[in-house]
Formats: C-alpha cells, sequence, structure tokens
C-alpha cells in the first residue's frame, strides 16, 4: 500500500508510458497515478491474465493497451520500462526519436525518496544475488536495524520507499537490466559478487553487461565491496566515480590482506573495518555458521556471506550481529537444495543454477557428482565451466533445447564421461532423467540437478523445474522402497 510520503521529484499532470504489465509495471504504474501522472501501460500480450491485470488497472483510471508495445502514446512525456525489456525495442527507439527519457522502476523509486529516507545497500553479481541480499537483512535486523530485502527480489521497490513502514536501511538486489535504467542512483556502499557471461542477448556484449553491473558503485559513499577472486570486479571498482573518501573493500575465500575480508582456519575475519587493519583481524563468525540448518555451506556461499557481511560492516554493524544473522539465515528453495539420500546418492536440487558460472559454483561444492543439465542456454557457452568440472563427473545427463551444446562442450573437455542425452523438452522428461542418473550413480555419489541454463523451454519457471526434480526423486525413493 502506497502512503502519504511527499515525493521531492513531481509527476502530477506528466503523461507517462509504462512499459510492461508484470509486477514492477504494475506497481509503477499505480505509484505514479498515486502522484498525479496520467498513465498510460503498454504490453505486446493479450493474454486472459493480462486482461484481468488491465480491467484492475482501468478501474483505478489507468489506461492500458494490450497486443501492441511498439507504438509510443502521443503526448508521452516520460517512459518508465520493466526491467526485461530489451533497450533496442521499437518502444523506446521511437521514445528517444521523440526526445523523451526512458528510466526503470528502481530510478523512480530512488527518485521517490523522501528527505530521511533509509540509505541503500545495494548488490549485484552475476549469480548469488538473492542469497547475499537476505543474509545481508538478516544481519541488519540481528542489530536491531528496521529494514528489508528489496529491488529484484520480493516487494517492489517502488512500494517500498512510498510505504508508511519505516526502515532504517535497505538491503537492495539489482539485475543488470535494471541497472541499466538507473542513472542517476546512489548507494551508501554496493558490491559486486561477481561478473560472469550472461544475458548476452540483451546486453549485446559483455563488455556492456559488466559496465550495467558496475553502474552499482557510482556515488557509493563509503565502500565498494568487490570480489577478490574476480578481477572484473575490482576493475569495476577502479571505473567508477565515486563519493571523496569511499573505499574499495575486497573480500576472499582466503586469507584476507588490509581492507579485505576472508577466511582463516573456519573463520570469517575482517580486516577492512578494525583500527588497525595493517596489524589486526576481528573475527566475524565461523564458516560453520552459515545457515546451519542447510548443511555444510558451499565455497559460493562463503563467499556471499563474506559480501554481505562487508556491506553490514560498512553500514556499522557489529561483529556479533554478522553471527547472528548468518546463523538466522535460511536459505530459499532450489538452491542446492538437499532433496533425498536414496541407495547412498545424495539428490540435490539445484535449479536456480541458470548459468554457467552458477552451475559451476554448485558442482565445486561435490567431489564425485552425475550432473542433470540443460535448458535454454540464452547465448551461454560451456567449455569453461566443463573443463573446470570435468574431474568430478561421474556421468551426464542432459535436458532440454539446448542441451546440444553441452554435449559439445563435453565432447572437446571430459570425452571420458558417460553422457545420455534425452531428446524431450516435455515436462516428464525430468523424471526420465532422475531414472538415469540413478543408474549412472553410486554410492557417495551426488546426483546434481544444476542445469545451467534456463528454464523456460521445458517450465514455467526455475522454481517448477526443482519442484519436478524433487517429485521425481521422491518417486524414485519410493520405489525402491517397496523393491526392498
Amino acid at each position: 500500500m502506497v502512503g502519504h510520503q511527499v515525493s521531492p521529484v513531481s509527476y502530477a499532470g506528466k503523461h507517462i508510458t509504462v512499459a510492461g504489465l508484470g509486477v514492477s509495471g504494475v506497481s509503477a504504474a499505480r505509484a505514479l497515478a498515486g502522484l498525479g501522472a496520467r498513465v498510460t501501460v503498454v504490453d505486446g500480450g493479450d493474454s486472459q491474465a493480462l486482461r484481468e491485470r488491465a480491467a484492475g488497472l482501468e478501474a483505478d483510471g489507468i489506461a492500458v493497451r494490450l497486443g501492441d508495445a511498439d507504438t509510443l502514446p502521443e503526448g508521452t512525456d516520460l517512459v518508465v520500462t520493466s526491467p526485461g525489456w530489451k533497450p533496442e525495442s521499437p518502444l523506446f527507439a521511437a521514445a528517444a526519436e521523440a526526445g523523451v527519457e526512458v528510466v526503470g522502476d528502481v530510478e523512480i523509486a530512488w527518485q521517490l525518496r523522501g528527505p530521511d529516507a533509509a540509505p541503500w545497500l545495494a548488490i549485484t553479481g552475476t549469480n548469488g544475488k538473492t542469497t547475499t541480499v537476505q543474509m545481508l537483512a538478516s544481519i541488519l535486523e540481528a542489530a536491531g536495524l528496521r529494514t528489508a530485502a528489496v529491488g529484484n527480489i520480493g516487494t517492489p521497490i517502488i512500494d517500498v520507499v512510498l510505504g508508511d513502514q519505516p526502515y532504517d536501511v535497505l538491503a537492495v538486489e539489482l539485475s543488470s537490466y535494471q541497472l541499466h535504467w538507473a542513472p542517476s542512483l546512489r548507494a551508501h556502499s554496493a558490491a559486486v559478487l561477481n561478473v560472469a557471461p550472461d544475458h548476452l542477448d540483451w546486453h549485446g556484449s559483455m563488455r556492456a553487461y559488466a559496465a550495467d553491473k558496475g553502474r552499482i558503485y557510482e556515488g557509493n559513499t563509503v565502500a565498494c565491496v568487490y570480489n577478490v577472486e574476480d578481477p572484473r570486479t575490482e576493475h569495476l571498482v577502479r571505473e567508477a566515480d565515486v563519493e571523496e573518501g569511499c573505499r574499495a573493500i575486497g573480500f576472499t575465500l582466503g586469507a584476507p590482506g588490509p581492507s579485505m575480508l576472508g577466511v582463516v582456519e573456519g573463520l570469517l575475519v575482517d580486516r577492512a573495518f578494525v583500527e588497525n587493519r595493517q596489524q589486526q583481524a576481528q573475527e566475524l563468525a565461523e564458516v560453520s555458521d552459515i545457515a546451519p540448518s542447510a548443511g555444510p555451506a558451499a565455497p559460493h556461499n562463503i563467499a556471499n556471506a563474506l559480501a554481505a557481511a562487508a556491506l553490514a560492516r560498512a553500514f556499522g554493524v557489529p561483529a556479533a550481529a554478522v553471527r547472528d544473522g548468518l546463523r538466522a539465515f535460511r536459505p530459499d528453495a532450489h538452491r542446492i537444495a538437499h532433496v533425498a539420500e536414496v541407495d547412498g546418492v545424495a539428490y540435490v536440487d539445484d535449479s536456480k543454477a541458470t548459468n554457467p558460472h552458477a552451475a559451476q559454483a554448485s558442482l565445486a561444492a561435490y567431489e564425485s557428482i552425475v550432473w542433470i543439465a540443460g535448458g535454454l542456454a540464452k547465448g551461454a557457452t560451456f567449455d569453461e565451466l566443463v573443463a573446470a568440472s570435468a574431474k568430478r563427473l561421474r556421468g551426464v545427463v542432459l535436458i532440454g533445447a539446448d542441451r546440444a551444446l553441452i554435449r559439445e562442450a563435453l565432447a572437446r573437455h571430459a570425452p571420458d564421461v558417460p553422457v545420455v542425452d534425452l531428446d524431450r523438452t516435455d515436462t516428464g522428461a525430468m523424471a526420465a532423467a532422475v531414472a538415469e542418473a540413478a543408474r549412472l550413480a553410486g554410492p557417495g555419489d551426488t546426483v546434481l540437478m544444476a542445469p545451467a541454463c534456463a528454464s523456460m523451454d521445458m517450465f514455467t519457471n526455475y522454481t517448477k523445474r526443482g519442484e519436478a526434480f524433487a517429485e521425481a526423486v521422491r518417486a524414485l525413493a519410493a520405489g525402491r522402497g517397496e523393491r526392498e
């Protein structure tokens, strides 16, 4: 519910076109209409679900145009786009020709902050954003701060900014799409977790993708947090135009140098936010404190915890709150989730691994793996992933539209690993994949569903894919139990 906060930016009387009738589009449309703007929402689809959503907006006096997303409504003063719309969309070309600015919902939220608005601690990266933002929010809450995990996660950020609920600080997840359309964003502190090829079909090049990630550092006031093991992230810090006194803070899975957080003998330690960082370090938590209910922490989740801790420490959070927040954190479903153990084989659902970089982090957490992979590649390549993981692979089961790309990489870099290529893209293929994986696996192995691809060729989203995997594993377990 939008509150009664007075906006420092006036949209009253302006004709604003909102591109997209998704969650963020509906949020933006309602917020801007509530601030006195004349709003038109355009969407290229015309499904029953969209019509129902449109009817709800029209009842509130918001115009909606379905089936035509290419033409700029006459008299438009500003275009507010949903994150997924590509920069080369005809609507934006028409806006450029008419001299009309295009921004995203994050930009609007930033402009709508009041004079006493909560600072933003912002996080982006190819992988790990949601987990890290949730870890950060848990740490901030453990410190007694009023906070929320927002942005590319949960409640639309415009609703949070305009809502009546007061916050001390916000943990903000930002995608490269959102950053592309948020030119004036200036965070208190920000982190880029990693940068690996992803969404290149949207950005057009790796350089453009990395540049959009790097926007998160622009104007930071306290800390730019980067991944020591990913030089691209440090390069983005060096390129950023920040406030005087803003510091570069690294995080590493090794022993940290000055101005870094890292790991020493099973401890997360801070050599950045201590009085004498040349000589001293502050213990923050034990590695075993990271979501202990989820089992041993995988390397990439240790890195996520360090990044979250760095941002929290930049905001002045005490060490004890880092420990307590990490202990209280509970990871979302479909992120390295143990489903069952059947005949000595562990079955793990990491459906959220929707690109090669995420899958590589997941594969690095296990020693002997039967890997279920495949789906929509989104322009990605798989040679680096397969080469890095080949020694861990006991077998591979491939599904999905672009499985041939993975099969070819396996032939180049892991030619001796058995591969089952399921020539199917129906939802029932998952049960067949689990059955084939069970046939390839032996006691002590892990059957890991970390597809390295998007899910939309076979499933509505990665959640549905993960649920199909878990259902197939449970059916396998029940069948083995009956035979015993």
